[in-house]
């Protein structure tokens, strides 16, 4: 972000003020007075304002690239990403190599699901600025999503500033050991990011899910109690206890706190995953097979929901689209039980 405009000097009288502040009212003068004015706004945390001035900057200047980045942030903040990720094209192509709109289009990239555009994005910036560590932090979300787990332990540890690492970096990387089944790694990681701050939710989730992997489910249930005490509306939180009560075989407690989970974050897909496995136990396989393809749609590595699809084919007796889902399902190593016999 540009700022910097100096003050008038002198004292004048104000009719003849008037006439100096008209001829030298510049066009770079507007655009820089319309940016710091947005700014400000943001800072105000009005983003009404902030866009119409972003937008009189633009009036001006169409290839104004500090205003299409700033206004691409908040559209972003608004969760319009398609919208942000236009801005942020635009402001690089008006300002090649301009390092805070690619790592804005990044974040974009991300949420919108493109994750190979995110590491495009984030290898131009580190060659450039190779000791950003927010940037090492964004490559490491997009790797653990790509399921690259070695690579995006790299770039956390990478991410590293000091010897003391950060709580958001021992919780990620305690998840990823946990994503690889390397639960006493898991544990330590998690168990130091408690000692920063003992009630940081996301550590205790985490601690929660490896006990469900060890199928010790009254500890899991303390975990996410204690999470859930610290952020009531979570909906990951709410989906893994629903997880928890379906494999406790209650599905009627697991209905409430998926649904719960599902409207408040729709686009959730281990939610509809769960939601599956709750149709699975009701005998509901047509509407089990629904929400699991949604699941799979959604994110084709969330795990098990292939061998759960291929369940909810078997026991809709739709044997050969049981027999694709199973074999997805050891493409994707997806480990558990199964009623589901090798194909032919």
């Amino acid at each position: 972000m540009t700022f910097g405009l100096e003050r008038m000097r002198g004292f004048l009288g104000i009719g003849f003020l008037l006439l100096i502040v008209a001829c030298s009212d510049s066009k770079e003068t507007r655009l820089q007075r319309y940016l710091i004015q947005g700014n400000e706004m943001v800072k105000q945390r009005d983003a009404e304002q902030a866009e119409r001035y972003f937008n009189e900057a633009l009036r001006l200047d169409s290839c104004f690239a500090d205003a299409l980045n700033n206004l691409g942030s908040i559209y972003f903040e608004k969760k319009r990403y398609a919208e942000a990720l236009d801005l942020y094209n635009r402001a690089i192509a008006c300002k090649p190599g301009y390092l805070g709109a690619y790592f804005n289009r990044a974040n974009a990239s991300y949420e919108l699901k493109e994750y190979y555009s995110a590491l495009s994005d984030l290898d131009k910036i580190i060659k450039q600025k190779p000791d950003t560590s927010l940037v090492y932090f964004t490559q490491g979300l997009v790797l653990t999503k790509l399921r690259r787990f070695d690579e995006a332990i790299l770039s956390f540890n990478k991410a590293m500033r000091s010897n003391e690492p950060t709580m958001d970096i021992l919780v990620n990387l305690g998840t990823l050991y946990y994503y690889k089944k390397e639960f006493d790694s898991a544990r330590t990681l998690l168990n130091q990011a408690l000692e920063q701050n003992a009630s940081e939710p996301n550590a205790l989730n985490a601690l929660g899910m490896i006990e469900v992997e060890k199928k010790n489910y009254d500890e899991a249930t303390r975990w996410i109690e204690k999470a859930l005490a610290v952020k009531p509306d979570d909906p990951f939180f709410l989906n893994n206890r629903g997880y928890i009560w379906l494999m406790l075989n209650q599905p009627a407690n697991a209905k409430v706190d998926i649904d719960q989970s599902i409207s408040l974050d729709p686009y959730n897909g281990w939610a509809y995953r769960n939601k599956g496995i709750y149709y699975l136990q009701m005998k509901s396989p047509a509407d089990a097979i629904r929400v699991l393809k949604q699941a799979a749609a959604m994110d084709p590595f969330i795990d098990r929901v292939h061998l759960y699809l291929a369940e909810a084919y078997l026991q809709a007796g739709e044997f050969d689209n049981a027999c694709k889902a199973y074999q997805k399902a050891m493409e994707n190593k997806e480990e558990g039980n199964t009623s589901m016999k090798p194909c032919k």
